[in-house]
């Protein structure tokens, strides 16, 4: 008999799987793209130091390290693998796919990354004991492999949001795969944003040097402001070409939350544009408390904001524009030998079609109707909803509050399509819809 390749279900209750994966993944963004960042200001200041002899910018150097070290090394280390195991969990073809089709792309990125985290601890406890000359060397093959890191990356995030070209899906290629028409938008959009971060972090390192230092604090806090004014230009220049970029179901999503997404970045752009030039013009009024607050503002209302949206922009696919977000194949990728598995879903139903259901919900019935429309809910739609009452991410029953059974219907029915256009067609035979909405009209009373 034929099946699908789908994976037993993971459902984290009240939040759904998504959500777990937005956490871990936002958290290690801010730590990685602070360590980028950080690549090319260490550069830029190691090169202003040999050229202009400043030894006195050494220990800020020292002081930028230690913070990267412990912020941005460890934790990123530890949400790293943390991404790997939640993506499995609540994604593991998409995850199959990245891996299926970068895998040599993800083994040189770890080659550079492993380069990175040698370079750091030799940067920071090499400092006092190398020339200047091998230190400005090794600051600035630390800055090419964080860059190389960077841009191998992009490459396979922008697959998530769209391959790199139409061939793809018949050759199967990676370059195809990876190089499209949102791959340097994003890359230079990622860029511009770890250029502030590092300015952003680097003025709570120079606020926090002012009893020791408050000519080079005052000083150091001004070229922050500048470096952050520079980036978050940048950001907001290759935004506005990276939006121009993206597929149309996109901007279906887009179009939901515009007004939103625009008056949020309109009041992030006015107090980091503020609070840059406070820094360039008043840099004393920079204190460790205010430098520490804003980097909250940027990863709840930038970085958390940010990959919430192009999280959600993917829909309803969760990768290369051939997976549901519900992990179902939507399409063939004739390159890779995948076959598009809704037309099975459709005649022989998702229960019979998936090899871990239970035998006793294979075959519907007025008694299990209930348990198998809770099951298929879960499978179908727990990837970007939370499904009891008190579901906080995206709640699925908040939604449909007060509907009965047939309008319930009517609207899965209608997934897939005109204003539902986002979410992923449910392809399923007319029974199993029945036993959906039986559940979902169940749970409002």
């Amino acid at each position: 008999m034929d099946m699908v390749g789908q994976f037993p279900l993971f459902y984290f209750p009240e939040y759904g799987s998504a959500w777990m994966m937005g956490v871990t993944g936002t958290i290690h963004m801010l730590a990685s793209h602070t360590s980028v960042g950080a690549a090319m200001l260490f550069a830029f200041l190691a090169y202003k130091a040999y050229k202009e002899d400043r030894s006195d910018l050494y220990p800020y150097m020292k002081k930028y390290g230690m913070f990267l070290l412990i912020f941005s090394y460890v934790i990123g280390s530890i949400t790293g693998p943390g991404i790997w195991y939640t993506a499995t969990a609540a994604s593991p073809r998409g995850i199959s796919a990245l891996i299926h089709n970068f895998v040599w792309v993800w083994a040189t990125e770890w080659v550079f990354f492993v380069y990175e985290v040698i370079g750091v601890f030799a940067l920071v406890y090499f400092m006092d004991k190398i020339d200047r000359k091998t230190h400005l060397k090794l600051t600035f093959s630390f800055a090419i492999a964080s860059v190389g890191t960077l841009a191998l990356i992009i490459g396979i995030i922008s697959f998530m949001m769209w391959p790199g070209t139409e061939a793809f899906y018949a050759t199967g290629s990676a370059s195809d795969a990876f190089f499209g028409v949102n791959t340097f938008p994003h890359m230079f959009l990622r860029i511009g944003f770890m250029i502030m971060m590092s300015g952003v972090i680097g003025m709570l390192i120079s606020s926090a040097m002012k009893r020791e230092n408050p000519e080079l604090s005052d000083e150091l806090t001004k070229t922050m402001g500048y470096v952050s004014m520079i980036g978050g230009f940048v950001t907001l220049f290759f935004f506005m070409w990276y939006m121009g970029t993206l597929p149309e179901n996109a901007y279906a999503v887009f179009a939901f939350q515009k007004d939103q997404i625009i008056l949020n970045r309109l009041y992030l752009t006015a107090l980091f544009s503020l609070y840059f030039i406070l820094a360039i013009l008043k840099p004393r009024f920079i204190s460790v408390p205010l430098a520490s607050a804003m980097i909250f503002v940027i990863l709840i209302g930038g970085l958390w904001q940010g990959e919430k949206l192009r999280e959600s922009m993917r829909k309803p696919y969760v990768a290369g524009q051939y997976i549901y977000s519900n992990q179902l194949i939507s399409r063939d990728v004739e390159g890779k030998g995948i076959k598009n598995e809704l037309p099975l879903i459709a005649e022989k139903g998702l229960l019979v079609a998936t090899p871990w259901i239970p035998e006793h919900l294979k075959n519907l019935t007025e008694g299990n109707q209930l348990e198998a429309g809770e099951l298929l809910v879960k499978m179908s739609c727990s990837h970007c909803h939370s499904l009891e009452k008190t579901g906080v991410y995206r709640p699925l029953q908040a939604r449909l509050q007060g509907m009965p059974k047939e309008g319930i219907k009517a609207i899965i029915d209608s997934i897939g399509e005109g204003a539902f256009l986002y979410m992923p067609k449910l392809a399923l035979p007319e029974d199993e819809k029945e036993a959906m909405a039986a559940w979902l009209a169940a749970q409002n009373y």
